[in-house]
This record gives C-alpha cells, sequence and structure tokens, in this order.
C-alpha cells in the first residue's frame, strides 16, 4: 500500500497520542493477572487479541520510522481505531480496577494516565 509521507506522520502522531504506556510500563502491565482476565481469545490461541497487540505494539515503538511496513502502519491504524471506540464507550463511576480500562491497557493506553486528581 502506498501512503505517502503525510499520511504515515499522521498515523505516527495518532498513534503516538493513543499509546501512552511506554515500553516497560506495558511489559510490566502484561505480567499482571489482570491483563490475562480481559479480551477475545481466538479459537485455537491461547492469548487474547490484546494482549497479541500489546506484543505487536512493542515491536513497533522498538523500530525506527525508516524500519516501519505496511503490516505495522495497518496495526497503528488498528491500535488507534480500537482505543477510540473503546475510549467512546467508557462507564460512568470509578474505572480504576474495571475490565474495560484493563482491556484498553492491552492495547496500551491507560485512560487514568494524565487525570488530574484533588
Amino acid at each position: 500500500m502506498h501512503r505517502s509521507p503525510e499520511e504515515e506522520a499522521e498515523i505516527r502522531s495518532a498513534f503516538a497520542g493513543v499509546v501512552n504506556l511506554s515500553p516497560k510500563e506495558l511489559k510490566a502491565w502484561l505480567e499482571t493477572p489482570e491483563s490475562r482476565k480481559v479480551g477475545m481469545v481466538r479459537r485455537g490461541e491461547t492469548e487474547s487479541v490484546g494482549r497479541q497487540s500489546a506484543r505487536r505494539i512493542l515491536a513497533i515503538k522498538a523500530k525506527a520510522v525508516d524500519d516501519l511496513t505496511d503490516a505495522d502502519y495497518a496495526h497503528m491504524k488498528k491500535v488507534i481505531g480500537y482505543c477510540r471506540r473503546h475510549l467512546a464507550q467508557r462507564p460512568w463511576g470509578d474505572i480504576t480496577d474495571t475490565r474495560w480500562r484493563w482491556s484498553l491497557m492491552n492495547w496500551g493506553h491507560d485512560p487514568l494516565r494524565g487525570r488530574k486528581d484533588p
């Protein structure tokens, strides 16, 4: 697929905007029981789609911009779309220990990040 340099820059920027966990934080999150409790597991697979996505996110973040492939850009767009859709479905009340938040964190986004507590 051919994208302009501007389109690629827009995708990278949007991806950086929704993936607000550092690689170190995302790796640590994947080690938690909560990370394993959420997400859809496809037939014949042992890990949820979100956890598989997290591993792809880590691989993408480890690459230089010039080394990103069409598949990497496609995954970045998938992550952007998932996070935006999921964020639009935010439940009421405290989301700290919710499956909704945990699922987003498997996709590299912590909705509590940047929140201003009194």
